[in-house]
């Protein structure tokens, strides 16, 4: 079933740097897999990168549903992103956010559809192409693994507004009763 762990929050070092291929298809890096998705859902999430629970290797799992509804859920292990060539890409501007800033939200553009190829837990290719909130998915956690989070692509202000209101809550979360 998996051990959930802590989420690492914004301000870790080991979020903001990239992380290192998966070399070993084994029982380690299954028991990984079991931890993220337990820990995915423990803090109702759809996505999680290795890296947000600590672990700089190059794997995310993923629950979500696609642009019509349909339900995908798996793990990437050393994905590589495609997205659809600029002229032929078409943004979907919705909300995004992240287990690792709590509480905050804000309109980030991203391409509609994206593909993802890499391997499962076991070594196998794997190729996850996916529309409406998978897409955003699949670019969100594996921008994760590249050391960058959503706040990173938004404008400075609005960035800065967002860590603020994330800081915000964090104190109020810490007053004395």
């Amino acid at each position: 079933m998996g051990e959930v762990r802590p989420i690492v929050r914004v301000g870790d070092p080991v979020l903001h740097h990239p992380c290192e291929p998966v070399t070993g298809f084994d029982g380690e890096l299954a028991a990984l897999v079991e931890d993220m998705f337990a820990s995915m859902y423990a803090a109702e999430g759809v996505g999680l990168a290795a890296n947000q629970i600590g672990v700089p290797l190059r794997v995310f799992v993923y629950d979500c549903q696609d642009a019509d509804g349909q339900p995908h859920k798996g793990v990437v292990v050393n994905p590589v992103l495609e997205l659809p060539g600029l002229g032929e890409r078409r943004l979907d501007t919705g909300d995004e956010g992240c287990l690792s800033v709590p509480g905050q939200y804000a309109p980030l553009p991203r391409a509609d559809r994206a593909t993802v190829r890499g391997f499962d837990a076991g070594g196998e290719p794997v190729v996850v192409e996916g529309t409406g909130l998978l897409a955003r998915c699949l670019q969100h956690e594996t921008d994760h693994l590249d050391g960058h989070l959503y706040i990173d692509r938004l404008p400075a202000k609005r960035r800065k507004q967002v860590l603020a209101a994330y800081e915000e809550s964090t104190k109020a979360d810490k007053a004395p009763l």
